[in-house]
């Protein structure tokens, strides 16, 4: 067997081990966030003025942790799973899985990206900052255009009878507009600053954890020069 071959064999089996890891820490991942998910409380548990339609958790943790440790697009996936998983309890006949995945996603790869680039505390926090912005400014398109129809379509009610709903718990909530800026860009603003926040004081004790794992799931195959 040439050099040449050799070196072809040892990069498929350390890209056979990468691919492993990846697999296993998503799976892990993907619980974690799932038995989370399975923990929503409704925000008047809270005292928070949006209406119960809307779920507070800290399932989105373990996913940015995958975000960091793995990489944007296995963040994407963990968010993915955890969604499925959550299906067979889901009370919106799946909208809210479709939301919470949409609105994930725009979080956990926002903040992947930019800490892709800057792999420090830092730079996770910073990543989280943006990211809690992104969310927020892009919950306005993702509901009037996908959750509330859907929504609306799923349960039968006119998006006037959506709106009364909020404004019992949040009088500021008059039409469409005020909807979406009163309840889910301020919702969101809070979830992910909370998310954010607990996430920052847990990277200290695990960096050294994500920066292994994403090392030993980034390693570049080399080539032997003849």
């Amino acid at each position: 067997m040439s050099e040449t071959q050799l070196a072809v064999k040892a990069d498929s089996r350390v890209a056979r081990k990468i691919m492993i890891r990846r697999i296993a820490s998503c799976a892990i991942l993907s619980a974690m966030a799932a038995i989370l998910m399975y923990l929503e409380v409704a925000p008047s548990l809270l005292l928070l003025p949006f209406p119960d339609f809307l779920k507070f958790d800290f399932s989105e943790i373990p996913v940015l942790i995958g975000t960091f440790a793995l990489g944007p697009v296995w963040g994407v996936v963990i968010e993915l799973i955890k969604n499925l998983l959550h299906l067979p309890a889901s009370g919106t006949m799946g909208v809210g899985e479709l939301s919470n995945f949409l609105t994930g996603s725009i979080f956990v790869l926002t903040a992947g990206l930019i800490y892709r680039k800057v792999r420090t505390k830092k730079g996770a926090a910073i990543s989280m900052v943006i990211a809690t912005v992104v969310l927020s400014a892009a919950s306005v398109p993702v509901n009037y255009f996908i959750n509330l129809p859907f929504y609306a379509k799923a349960f039968s009610l006119p998006i006037e009878q959506v709106i009364a709903m909020s404004a019992k718990v949040n009088p500021l909530v008059k039409d469409t507009v005020s909807l979406l800026l009163a309840v889910f860009v301020p919702f969101n603003l809070i979830k992910g600053t909370v998310v954010g926040f607990v996430t920052f004081f847990v990277y200290k004790p695990i960096s050294k954890l994500i920066n292994k794992t994403y090392d030993q799931t980034h390693v570049k195959t080399k080539t032997n020069k003849a």
